[in-house]
């Protein structure tokens, strides 16, 4: 294997997962998903940017390319065998594809997370989430891996299986090879991307916000969750944060689409995530879509957000009342 943060050879990513000694159908599964990207990223090069005339369960417009991304990978996860159920951001359902649970996983993804900033060409990206067996509405530390794709001037493919935090490059023949193994993060950073509108802040974030800025820490926000969690990552230091807002008390992400795998891997790679009073890997979802505040990125910038929301702010985020839990089942 290549020296952490280093590589010594062509690695692609099917013999990186055999050598690291993930398992057949889980090496098969997040081969699938990189093979999907290949189509996503060419759509997102060559594709219509009009809107789909669609709308998903939050009443936003549909771009056409999220509708398309969505098909690539839901076609490609029924079609690969090793897949019990799966859920995507755009939907408001699991969709099961196998009632047998035994040796297959489980998937939520945002297909095309940021559509939004595909026609003004800023970069976008594919999360995914993967859990061993049916249940989906696991507290995500129990995932079996997390990765993402990211649509920049280069794509880039980022997992973890618990082992550390891996990033791969597509080359020209569209092949995934290892760029840096092992990345990890610094305790404390000297970067901040914020969400949110800053005069919404409770007063605990804003007392945050400017103990970063006395700090002389430097304001870097894309407004894309996927490139900005990658410069967290990539930079070795950081935190990005969309808080809990005076108007909007859990924050914007979902948990299970969006904040579980990149806590996952953020604390694969020495760091936090939170949501201001907890380990982001440690909640329950109640509902498909429950969204959470979140803090993530080096653990001393997290602790201090902790530390100024529990001193400042009064409540804890309460979910939000949605439609019935709907659990996967292997029926």
């Amino acid at each position: 294997m290549a020296e952490p943060g280093k590589t010594k050879f062509q690695i692609d990513l099917r013999r990186h997962l055999r050598e690291t000694g993930v398992n057949d159908n889980l090496t098969h599964l997040i081969c699938e998903i990189a093979e999907a990207s290949k189509y996503i990223i060419n759509s997102i090069r060559t594709g219509d940017l009009g809107v789909a005339g669609t709308s998903n369960l939050y009443g936003e417009q549909q771009l056409a390319l999220d509708v398309l991304a969505d098909r690539i990978l839901r076609k490609r996860l029924d079609h690969s065998q090793v897949v019990a159920n799966m859920m995507s951001e755009e939907m408001d359902e699991i969709i099961p594809i196998s009632p047998d649970c035994d040796g297959k996983y489980s998937v939520a993804f945002d297909p095309l997370d940021g559509s939004s900033l595909v026609d003004v060409n800023l970069a976008v990206g594919t999360i995914i989430s993967i859990f061993e067996g049916c249940d989906l509405l696991l507290p995500g530390r129990h995932q079996a891996a997390a990765m993402y794709i990211l649509y920049g001037p280069r794509t880039t493919l980022v997992y973890s299986v618990g082992d550390g935090v891996h990033e791969f490059g597509m080359n020209n023949l569209m092949e995934y090879t290892l760029l840096r193994e092992s990345i990890t993060i610094e305790s404390k950073g000297n970067l901040y991307s914020p969400g949110g509108q800053r005069n919404l802040y409770t007063p605990g974030v804003e007392a945050f916000v400017s103990n970063l800025e006395e700090r002389g820490v430097k304001l870097r926000y894309s407004g894309g969750f996927v490139p900005d969690i990658n410069q967290v990552l990539l930079k070795g230091n950081g935190i990005f944060f969309y808080p809990h807002l005076q108007n909007q008390p859990n924050g914007k992400l979902r948990l299970l689409f969006e904040l579980n795998p990149m806590a996952f891997l953020i604390e694969q790679a020495g760091g936090a995530a939170s949501n201001g009073y907890q380990r982001i890997l440690d909640l329950q979802a109640e509902q498909i879509h429950d969204r959470a505040p979140v803090f993530i990125g080096c653990k001393e910038d997290v602790a201090l957000a902790e530390e100024f929301i529990r001193t400042l702010d009064n409540a804890q985020p309460q979910p939000e009342a949605k439609k019935t839990r709907k659990r996967a089942s292997a029926s």
